[in-house]
């Protein structure tokens, strides 16, 4: 069903975390469906928890020779509503395709809302520190506010440390999603992008929305990593796609 009306019949503050990257300034035809963006931030507002996060994926179309800005325009009226940008992440694409006249095009914007502080905060420490079981530079140090500096004890590098906010995930055909039938959609993202953000904004038992549902990508990492879900898609062909992926699990 159209997710403005699926969201209107879930209770407030009813869902964790949403993952979702909706269709952006028509670079797709989705089978000729639109959607309501505000309604859709406003609805979004409405049901997350205090506490919850929701992950916004999306990206700008160039169009007469200039990039949009939509991805900027909806994060500011994400604020405006009353969600805090927790963080401004990028998800870097390595299947890409060239440009003439700018530099190629090769990420897209993952912003983090939250309605208030975040109640779950599981980043995920999979950095290789090349320098491990070292000692670093002198002790450890921070500026006060007035300049004067703090200084602590030395610090030994540890194995693996937290990743950054860019994250440079494999896509494309054959490589992002597992189930063939997911590329029937004209648009995935990477099942890892979908499942490391469960991971880092969730827990078990918790409740993921994905309004977008497209192929059904959030939905399946959500049920392979022990979590709730709800989606709507308002296509029916796609969500064909959804049941027949979601039947292995």
């Amino acid at each position: 069903m159209d997710n403005v009306l699926g969201m209107s019949k879930l209770d407030d503050n009813s869902i964790d975390l949403t993952v979702t990257s909706p269709p952006y300034d028509d670079l797709r035809n989705y089978n000729g469906y639109s959607f309501d963006f505000e309604n859709v931030a406003k609805q979004l507002y409405r049901i997350t928890k205090q506490g919850g996060v929701v992950v916004w994926v999306v990206g700008d179309a160039t169009i007469k020779g200039s990039e949009t800005g939509t991805s900027f325009k909806q994060a500011l009226y994400f604020k405006d509503l009353g969600f805090n940008l927790h963080d401004t992440m990028i998800y870097e694409k390595t299947g890409v395709l060239p440009t003439k006249n700018r530099y190629i095009q090769s990420f897209e914007y993952m912003f983090v809302f939250s309605k208030g502080k975040p109640k779950t905060i599981n980043l995920i420490k999979d950095r290789k520190n090349n320098c491990a079981g070292q000692s670093t530079f002198g002790n450890t140090s921070f500026r006060n506010k007035d300049g004067s500096l703090n200084v602590g004890s030395k610090k030994i590098v540890a194995e693996f440390g937290y990743r950054m906010n860019i994250w440079r995930i494999t896509n494309g055909y054959g490589f992002g999603q597992k189930d063939k039938i997911a590329y029937s959609h004209p648009a995935t993202f990477p099942e890892s992008l979908a499942q490391d953000h469960i991971l880092s904004w969730s827990n078990g038992n918790d409740i993921i929305l994905d309004p977008f549902m497209g192929s059904g990508t959030v939905a399946k990492m959500a049920k392979i990593n022990n979590r709730n879900f709800i989606g709507f898609e308002i296509s029916r062909e796609y969500c064909d796609i959804i049941d027949q992926r979601m039947m292995k699990y």
